[in-house]
């Protein structure tokens, strides 16, 4: 709905960024993306100059697919993105808002295409028109029955976009992020209340949908405090006597020196308990997984247990009421196992932290412990043990120790030894990383050599199945006329062509279908697409291996005839080794780096002794401590509702992009 406005002139700005590594180009790439989304008909690319990647940003109905796009990790309540626009005196009005299944609100909003991270009056103004509007609609349908829900309620589950162009803006707050200017509060209000008004009238079905989601919120507001009121007898009742569950407390009192240690069943929890200092340290053993909090509503979660126990044993209250100069400790460690089970339990604690402990993180009092991964020791029992922290920094360390005096005869008249010898070694690490990712997807890298641009040494990136061909695009430009080409060509959108789900079944004259010769009957052709990440370093690390002298083929055996012997030689003094590839070469290296040393992978804290694990994690002067911060919390939301919410093909498609780089995970 809403009132339609001319669409901006299509203006192309094109960024090649060359930032440092970090996370300024995602952050500067967002903000593009927002830019395209506040501002419809502008088109934007962004190139980023570090690895290639190239993005267009251009959305014709603007707002509407910019909440669409932050609902993507959600299922909606209901279809319709509801939509207004409109001005008066001299303030242009764009809002966009849906309703989904879930119980966060995620309201963004914006001035002149600046992000009011504060709000100010454009969101009050909203705010009070979205609760009136559906308050009135509410009593008028006769849709309430105990209790009248607030405006708390009503945005429960709430995405929304907010934008205003204020002639003349004041901005307050600390970080200038919040609208000031008074006459913007009305002008929101009256022009969205009218509209959304008229949008219930004539919608009554979603208009129902809505109205008794905020009165399902109510009822569970009304439960979830009666929850936390439980807690709070719970914890009165504790408060002369000891702590619940298992907890294991310190003797001091000194907020800030105390810490309490969230460890992973009772086994972790015997190390932890006889490895802490007693004065100042806390353990609190936690048994199983915990509740999801972000797709589970605050009563549900607060009748878990454990989140009970953790609840009362850190004090200072929870949620909104949550008093953080009421806390009984300084610094809330997680220490879980360095496996699948340790990592699930670690990401549902934080979500925990951040639905219902959003202060605690935000003060920076979360923190995740690291405990090492190996213990080295001298064969014999000689020397000192030592300990590792990961098993990048393990191999580095039998890279380096086996790369002393060692040189490479490639037989090809030439030596390769000292410093040159290190750098081959290093783009070899490098490359070994990238080519294991490329395998766990299914690809080899022999086979991809095939595709190899013989003039820049570059492999392709994109992997194009469409009706059973297989293309190969060395970049996004090759891949976008392809796919516009197919297009044109099906007359069917690039969503539909990439999603099965999305094309109706039974249409045989449906051109994104082809007929089974067999059965006759019409079958779905879905275009898919796969982008190899890792190519992009494996582009950059095939030159560094050209420039030492070496093509692509010396990664992996060829067959070679009328040549005895090894293909290269690794010769460390006296003694020579024989590889018949460059990969092959590091293995031999890091295995004569090993030589004298016994090393112990740890999986689980229950493996150390109380004795160890004081020394490499719970005591101050050797642990290491990874400190939880939000530096964007809106980025978090967007993760937390990707990764721990209902729907499954946003998580499914996270971790088809992201898991190939997950380099140490124990299964």
């Amino acid at each position: 709905m809403g009132i339609p406005h001319d669409s901006c002139q299509d203006i192309w700005l094109f960024f090649r960024v060359a930032v440092g590594h970090g996370d300024g180009g995602n952050a500067l790439f967002r903000r593009l993306q927002d830019l395209a989304f506040l501002n419809r008909g502008v088109k934007i690319t962004f190139a980023d100059a570090r690895d290639g990647r190239s993005e267009t940003f251009e959305y014709e109905n603007g707002l509407v697919d910019f909440v669409r796009n932050l609902n993507r990790s959600t299922e909606p309540a209901h279809p319709e993105v509801i939509y207004v626009a409109d001005s008066a005196d001299g303030v242009q009005v764009e809002i966009a808002f849906q309703y989904t299944v879930e119980y966060t609100e995620n309201v963004r909003s914006y001035v002149n295409n600046i992000h009011t991270i504060e709000g100010g009056t454009h969101l009050s103004g909203f705010r009070a028109a979205l609760t009136r509007a559906l308050n009135t609609y509410g009593k008028n349908e006769n849709l309430f029955k105990n209790q009248t829900p607030t405006g708390e309620d009503f945005r429960e589950g709430l995405t929304a976009v907010v934008s205003v162009r204020v002639p003349e803006p004041r901005f307050e707050g600390q970080t200038k992020t919040k609208l000031g200017n008074g006459e913007v509060e009305g002008i929101v209000n009256t022009i969205l209340g009218g509209a959304l008004a008229k949008f219930l009238e004539e919608n009554p079905a979603t208009a129902k949908t809505i109205v008794n989601k905020g009165v399902v919120a109510a009822e569970a507001r009304e439960s979830a405090r009666r929850a936390r009121e439980m807690v709070r007898v719970r914890k009165n009742a504790l408060s002369h006597g000891g702590m619940p569950g298992k907890l294991r407390d310190c003797t001091s009192r000194e907020v800030d020196k105390c810490e309490l240690y969230l460890v992973e069943g009772n086994s972790a929890g015997g190390s932890a308990e006889g490895g802490r200092i007693r004065e100042y340290q806390a353990i609190l053993p936690l048994r199983g997984k915990i509740i999801n909090a972000y797709k589970s509503r605050d009563e549900k979660v607060l009748a878990n247990e454990e989140v009970r126990s953790m609840i009362v044993a850190f004090g200072g209250g929870f949620g909104k009421e949550m008093d953080l100069s009421k806390r009984r400790y300084g610094k809330v460690v997680i220490m879980t196992d360095a496996d699948v089970d340790g990592s699930h339990i670690r990401t549902l604690l934080l979500t925990f932290f951040y639905r219902q402990m959003y202060d605690l993180v935000k003060a920076g009092h979360v923190y995740v412990a690291q405990p090492p991964l190996f213990r080295v020791r001298r064969k014999g029992g000689k020397g000192t043990t030592r300990y590792v922290q990961t098993e990048e920094e393990m191999k580095k360390e039998l890279l380096d120790a086996g790369i002393q005096n060692a040189a490479l005869d490639p037989n090809d008249g030439r030596l390769i030894e000292n410093e040159a010898m290190v750098a081959l070694c290093r783009t070899l690490s490098s490359l070994e990383e990238s080519i294991q990712a490329l395998e766990r997807r299914g690809f080899s890298l022999r086979s991809l050599a095939e595709l190899q641009d013989p003039a820049t040494a570059r492999l392709p990136m994109y992997n194009v199945q469409w009706k059973e061909q297989t293309r190969w695009f060395f970049d996004r430009r090759e891949l976008t006329e392809f796919t516009t080409q197919i297009e044109q060509e099906t007359g069917a959108s690039l969503d539909a062509l990439t999603a099965a789900s999305s094309i109706s079944a039974g249409l045989s004259q449906d051109p994104t279908k082809d007929v089974d010769e067999n059965s006759g009957q019409a079958t779905e052709a879905v275009l898919r697409v796969v982008e190899l990440h890792e190519v992009r370093s494996l582009n950059r690390q095939l030159v560094a291996l050209r420039d030492a002298g070496f093509e692509i083929d010396s990664l992996y055996p060829v067959q070679r005839t009328g040549v005895e012997g090894a293909r290269y030689k690794l010769i460390r003094g006296e003694s020579e080794t024989g590889v018949d590839d460059l990969r092959s070469l590091l293995t031999s290296i890091r295995e004569a780096g090993e030589k004298g040393w016994q090393i112990t992978r740890f999986k689980g804290l229950g493996e150390m002794d109380p004795e160890e694990l004081r020394e490499t994690t719970l005591d101050p002067a050797n642990r290491t401590l990874v400190q939880v911060t939000m530096e964007d919390a809106e980025a978090a939301d967007d993760l937390f509702r990707i990764l721990m919410g209902d729907k499954v093909e946003p998580r499914r498609e996270f971790i088809e992009k992201f898991a190939l780089d997950v380099k140490y995970l124990d299964v």
